[in-house]
């Protein structure tokens, strides 16, 4: 592979017409083929109430994709702290660890909703093209989906009645005192997590902006993980964020950063441009809080999109113009503007298309063209 290594990130998508244990079969071949194309890690992402997104639990296709693999990391990207306890998480990796050893990722972010402020100074978001040409187009806001119906059920759904989510930096705090066996209560009490405390886990912390998530991650010295192909226009802040805040610990001496990318590749422009068709209409079925609808072929999604208003185009243009569809060479170059825009060390890649086969082909493209540029 190239110096830079690549890694996949799943959310296990249901194309329209197919079923969600097809899915999951398909997500671990998946596996199994990027681990010969080389592949660095294979993360499960955790999305809830989606029609057409299978991730709902990290934890449970990690341990599913273990015993099909055996070199590849495997991982979450992330865990959602939010409607869980860092006891829970440390323990349920500690139990895929106990049998997997040295192979886990422990990705973790923070629940969807309202981030909490940040303080002091904050320079203006930068909007435009990168000097190398990477485009950061205008921030997108989700204030229209705050406190909708459909988004408050599934927070309801999730947490136990009563139940309040801990601070974030507190939560991660005590998810690594555990797996390093030195927890202790306010009042001095010590927990072990069994199995869990000591398991041999590489802890992450995802992150789409420079604020919470990429100050506990610098905080703590830990790798972190930007999310372009999620927020694409805060994908550079983030990225700084995280190395102000940073501090060499037993982890890292510096800082660390994977960046992740949507991308379809097929062996012409023309050809991926086609297997991408049904992106735009997925994207604006969760940017409507209707939930990811199953990934429709080529021909649904321009039946879908044949009826747009140029608000359904805006809603989801910061992600469709920011996808990287193409040729090998094409989407190769993409990903080489964006490491250097924001000096990742790794690129985490995202793919969905309708037909399992396009995207194993899709991957395989890529990793080939990536191992050329040596």
């Amino acid at each position: 592979m190239s110096r830079t290594p690549l890694g996949v990130l799943d959310l296990v998508p249901v194309p329209s017409g197919s079923t969600a244990a097809e899915a999951l079969h398909h997500s671990v071949d998946l596996a199994r083929r990027t681990e010969r194309f080389g592949y660095a890690r294979y993360w499960f992402a955790e999305h809830h109430l989606n029609p057409g997104v299978a991730g709902t639990s990290p934890a449970v296709l990690l341990a599913l994709t273990a015993a099909a693999t055996s070199t590849i990391r495997i991982g979450s990207g992330a865990v959602q702290l939010g409607h869980r306890t860092a006891l829970s998480t440390v323990e349920e990796f500690g139990l895929i660890d106990a049998l997997h050893p040295g192979r886990l990722d422990l990705g973790l972010g923070r629940s969807a909703g309202r981030p909490p402020a940040r303080t002091g100074p904050q320079p203006p978001p930068f909007e435009g093209w990168t000097a190398n040409g990477l485009r950061i187009p205008p921030r997108f806001s989700f204030e229209h989906l705050l406190g909708h119906p459909r988004l408050a059920l599934q927070q309801r759904l999730l947490n136990l009645p009563g139940a309040r989510p801990q601070d974030y930096a507190e939560q991660v705090a005590d998810v690594l005192a555990l797996l390093r066996g030195e927890f202790r209560s306010p009042e001095g009490v010590e927990a072990h997590a069994v199995p869990g405390e000591g398991a041999d886990v590489q802890v992450w912390i995802l992150g789409s902006s420079g604020g919470v998530s990429a100050e506990t991650a610098g905080a703590n010295g830990l790798p972190f993980a930007a999310n372009y192909h999620v927020s694409p226009a805060s994908v550079l802040e983030a990225a700084d964020g995280y190395r102000a805040a940073f501090k060499p610990s037993a982890v890292l001496d510096r800082p660390y950063l994977t960046v992740s990318a949507d991308v379809v590749v097929a062996p012409d422009d023309a050809g991926a441009r086609e297997l991408a068709a049904g992106y735009a209409p997925w994207v604006r079925s969760i940017r409507t809080a209707e939930g990811a609808i199953p990934f429709p072929s080529p021909g649904e999604a321009r039946e879908l999109v044949a009826g747009w208003t140029a608000a359904d185009h805006a809603l989801v243009a910061d992600r469709v113009e920011t996808q990287f569809v193409g040729s090998p060479a094409t989407v190769a170059d993409h990903l080489e503007r964006l490491r250097e825009a924001t000096g990742a060390d790794e690129l985490l890649i995202t793919t969905i298309t309708h037909a399992h086969a396009d995207r194993v082909r899709s991957y395989r493209l890529l990793a080939e063209e990536w191992a050329r540029r040596t």
